[in-house]
C-alpha cells in the first residue's frame, strides 16, 4: 500500500476475542512519529513562540461595523494579542483561579474567545467550552460536571448563564461578558453571591497584581471538550498540550511531504465552532505558522459575503455546508442558458477525465480555470488553495464536483474529538482517494478489529473492521467517568466505534457504524449507517434517515427530499403544488420509492434491506429540534421519538 508502511502482523481472535488486522502508520512515519519543533511543548509555547517569530504579523481579525453596514476586515497584530492575553490571564487569577481551576467559554467563534484560550493556555487553566448550539440544559450540566469556576460568555447569551441559576452558582464565582452588562444582569448575579464584568472592566481587574506564569508540563490537561453524544449527557473529553502538539508535528510532516506547507501568509476564516476540537486543533495549527485568522460575523447567511471580505486561503467545512454551496452551484449552471450549460459540461468533463488519469487539478484543464471556474473560485474569495471537510462523510459526486470546480485542493478528514480530531486525511492531487478519508497522519497507529456480528473481517482480502487508534495524540480519558474510558480504550488502543475498510493504496473508507445495526424480526442483522450511505446516492435525497426494528420484518424511512430535484420532477409529470405539498403528494413518495428501489438493486442490496415505505419532510432534520449533534450526526432516538407517530403511520399503511 502506496502511503503504509507495515509495523505489526495482524493476527487471529484469542479467547472470544476478535481477529484483528495489521497495524499500519504513514509511509511518512516509518522512522518514526515526527517530533514537536525544539521548545514546543505545550499549547502556550505555540503562541509564544509565534508571537516571538511573528510579532507584527496579522493574527486575529473582525469586520468593521460602520453605520450597521460590515465594512473590511479590522486585524490585530501577534503582539498586540500577546499583551491582551497577558491583561486576561493576569485577571483571571485574580479572582482565584489557579492552574489546574476550570474556566467555561460561551459563544460563536471571536478574538475574545481565542484571547481567552489563550489566557487558559499561559496559566495551566482548563479551557471547557459550553455548545453554543446546545440548549440551557447542556449548559447546566457541564458548568456542574467540570466545576466551573469562571465563564466568558457572548454578550447575548448571558441570559442562557443566569437561566441556570442557582444550580451552578454552587462552582461559578465570575462571568465575563465579551461585551457589555445590562445594570439588570448586574443585579441578578450579586443577587447570587457571583461577579459579573463587562471584557474592557474584565482585562483591569489584575493590573496592578503579579502573578508568574506557572510550570506547564506536556502532560498536563489543556482543555475538556464536551461532545454532543447521540445519546445520554455529553462526555468530557481530556486533551493534553501533548496531544494538540503532536497533532500539529504530523499535520506538518504531512503538508511538506504532499507539497501543500502552511504560510505566514495564509489566512483562515473561523465559523466552525472553537467548541469543537476539529476546528480548535485548525487555529492552533495555524497560529503555529503566524497565519491570520478572521471571524465570521455568526450569521450563515452572511458567511459568503464574510469570505468574500476575507478572501481567505485555507477554508474548513463540513458536509452540510459545502452541500449548500454544490446546490447553489448546480442551481446557477442549470439556470445559466443552454450555452453557458454546454461550455460549463464540456469543461468540467475534460478536466475530471484529466485528473483522473493522475494529472494535477492545477494542469489539468489551466485554460477552461481562467474562463469557466474562474468564477466559482471568485464565490470562494479567489484566493482559496485548500479546502478541508471534516465531521461527518462527504458525498463523493459533491467532492468530485468541487475538486474539479473551486482550483483548489479539496481533501477529506476524519477523527474524533478523542483522537484529536485530525488522524486521517486525504492526499491532495490523489484523485483515486474520492470518497475515501485518505492514509493516517504520521503521528498515530491504526488497525481494523473484526466485527463478526456485522460480517466484517479485519484479515479478509478486503479488509474491514471496526478502526482502532494508538498514539500520542489520543485523549488523556472521560473527566469523572472511568468506566466510558475502559470501554474504549483496551490495551492502549481506542475503539472509534466505525467501520473502515482500507483501499488498495493506503486511504481508509469509513463505511458503517458499529453500534447502529440492529436485528428485523425474520432475524436478519441491519447496519443501518451503510444502507444511509448507498440510499444518500439518490440525486434527489438531502438527508435520509432509514428505520427498523425487531418488531417488523421490513424497514422504513424519512426523506429530506432535494427541493430542486422534486420540483423539476413535478414539472416533468405535471404534478401542481409548492414544496410542503409535493412532500404530501402520494405520487412524489411513489417517485421517491422508486429511485430508492433502482438504487438498491444496482448495489445488490439483499430483500430485507429494501425501503417499504417513506415519509417526505420538506423540513431539513436540525440541532434546532435535537435530531442532529453539533457535528451533523443523526441523534437516532431523537429521531425516533420526534417521528414516531409517522414511524407507526408508515408500518401500518405498508401492511
Amino acid at each position: 500500500m502506496k502511503y503504509l508502511v507495515e509495523v505489526e502482523k495482524g493476527k487471529d481472535g484469542e479467547g472470544g476475542r476478535p481477529s484483528v488486522g495489521p497495524t499500519y502508520r504513514s509511509v511518512w512515519a516509518k522512522d518514526g512519529f515526527p517530533s514537536p519543533a525544539p521548545g514546543m511543548e505545550t499549547c502556550w509555547d505555540v503562541f509564544r513562540m509565534s508571537v516571538q517569530r511573528y510579532p507584527d504579523n496579522p493574527m486575529l481579525g473582525r469586520r468593521e461595523i460602520v453605520n450597521g453596514k460590515a465594512g473590511k476586515y479590522d486585524w490585530l497584530t501577534y503582539n498586540q494579542v500577546y499583551d491582551s492575553v497577558m491583561k486576561v490571564g493576569a485577571s483571571i487569577r485574580s479572582t482565584g483561579v489557579e492552574k489546574g481551576g476550570r474556566c467555561g467559554i460561551y459563544g460563536v467563534n471571536s478574538p475574545e474567545w481565542i484571547m481567552t484560550m489563550e489566557a487558559c493556555n499561559a496559566h495551566g487553566v482548563y479551557c471547557v467550552p459550553l455548545y453554543d448550539t446546545l440548549g440551557a440544559g447542556a449548559i447546566e450540566f457541564i458548568i456542574c460536571h467540570a466545576e466551573v469556576q469562571i465563564v466568558f460568555v457572548e454578550e447575548k447569551k448571558i441570559v442562557e448563564v443566569l437561566k441556570t441559576f442557582p444550580t451552578t452558582t454552587k462552582y461559578l464565582r465570575t462571568i465575563v461578558s465579551f461585551g457589555k452588562v445590562t445594570p439588570e444582569q448586574k443585579e441578578e448575579v450579586e443577587k447570587s453571591g457571583l461577579s459579573i464584568h463587562s471584557w474592557d472592566e474584565f482585562k483591569l481587574l489584575g493590573n496592578n497584581q503579579q502573578f508568574d506564569l506557572p510550570e506547564i508540563k506536556s502532560t498536563d490537561i489543556c482543555t475538556i471538550m464536551y461532545t454532543s453524544g447521540t445519546t445520554g449527557d455529553p462526555k468530557g473529553v481530556m486533551m493534553s498540550n501533548d496531544s494538540i502538539v503532536k497533532f500539529i508535528a504530523g499535520a506538518d510532516v504531512l503538508l511538506s511531504s504532499a507539497s501543500t506547507e502552511l504560510y505566514e501568509g495564509d489566512v483562515y476564516l473561523s465559523y466552525l465552532p472553537l467548541a469543537h476540537m476539529f476546528d480548535r486543533v485548525i487555529e492552533e495549527l495555524l497560529i503555529s505558522h503566524g497565519a491570520s485568522i478572521g471571524f465570521w460575523r455568526g450569521d450563515i447567511k452572511a458567511l459568503v459575503e464574510d469570505i468574500q471580505a476575507l478572501k481567505p486561503t485555507i477554508f474548513c467545512a463540513v458536509p452540510r455546508v459545502l452541500d449548500r454551496i454544490y446546490s447553489g452551484l448546480q442551481e446557477k449552471i442549470s439556470s445559466g442558458g443552454f450555452l453557458k450549460q454546454t461550455m460549463f459540461n464540456f469543461a468540467y468533463n475534460i478536466k475530471l477525465r484529466n485528473m483522473g488519469k493522475g494529472q494535477k487539478h492545477e494542469d489539468a484543464a489551466a485554460v477552461f480555470d481562467k474562463i469557466v471556474f474562474k468564477k466559482v473560485k471568485e464565490g470562494l474569495g479567489g484566493n482559496v488553495r485548500i479546502v478541508l471537510s471534516g465531521a461527518a462523510p462527504l458525498a463523493a459526486h459533491v467532492e468530485s464536483f468541487l475538486r474539479v470546480v473551486t482550483c483548489a485542493h479539496v481533501i477529506q478528514g476524519y477523527g474524533l474529538t478523542e483522537t484529536c480530531a485530525g488522524t486521517f486525511v486525504s492526499i491532495p492531487n490523489e484523485f483515486s482517494m474520492l470518497g475515501t478519508v485518505g492514509p493516517p497522519v504520521p503521528n498515530v497507529d491504526v488497525r481494523l478489529e473484526s466485527v463478526p456480528e456485522m460480517g466484517y473481517d479485519a484479515l479478509s482480502s478486503t479488509p474491514r473492521g471496526e478502526v482502532c487508534i494508538k498514539g500520542s495524540t489520543l485523549f488523556s480519558g472521560y473527566y469523572k467517568r472511568e468506566d466510558l474510558t475502559e470501554e474504549v480504550m483496551v490495551d492502549g488502543w481506542f475503539h472509534t466505534g466505525d467501520v473502515g475498510e482500507w483501499q488498495p493504496d493506503g486511504s481508509l473508507k469509513i463505511i458503517d457504524r458499529k453500534k447502529n445495526i440492529f436485528k428485523l424480526s425474520q432475524g436478519e442483522y441491519v447496519a443501518v449507517e451503510n444502507l444511509e450511505s448507498i440510499y444518500g446516492l439518490v440525486s434527489a435525497i438531502d438527508s435520509i434517515w432509514v428505520y427498523g426494528n425487531s418488531f417488523e420484518s421490513f424497514l422504513v424511512a424519512v426523506i429530506n427530499p432535494s427541493k430542486q430535484a422534486l420540483e423539476h420532477w413535478a414539472e416533468e409529470n405535471g404534478v401542481t403544488g409548492d414544496f410542503t405539498a409535493l412532500c404530501e403528494n402520494p405520487k412524489a413518495k411513489e417517485y421517491m420509492l422508486g429511485e430508492l428501489t433502482k438504487i438498491a438493486k444496482a448495489k445488490k442490496l439483499k430483500g430485507f434491506e429494501f425501503i417499504k415505505s417513506v415519509h417526505l419532510d420538506p423540513v431539513p432534520f436540525d440541532m434546532e429540534r435535537d435530531l442532529l449533534t453539533p457535528t451533523y450526526k443523526k441523534k437516532r432516538p431523537q429521531l425516533l421519538k420526534y417521528y414516531k407517530s409517522v414511524i407507526d403511520g408508515l408500518y401500518e399503511s405498508a401492511k
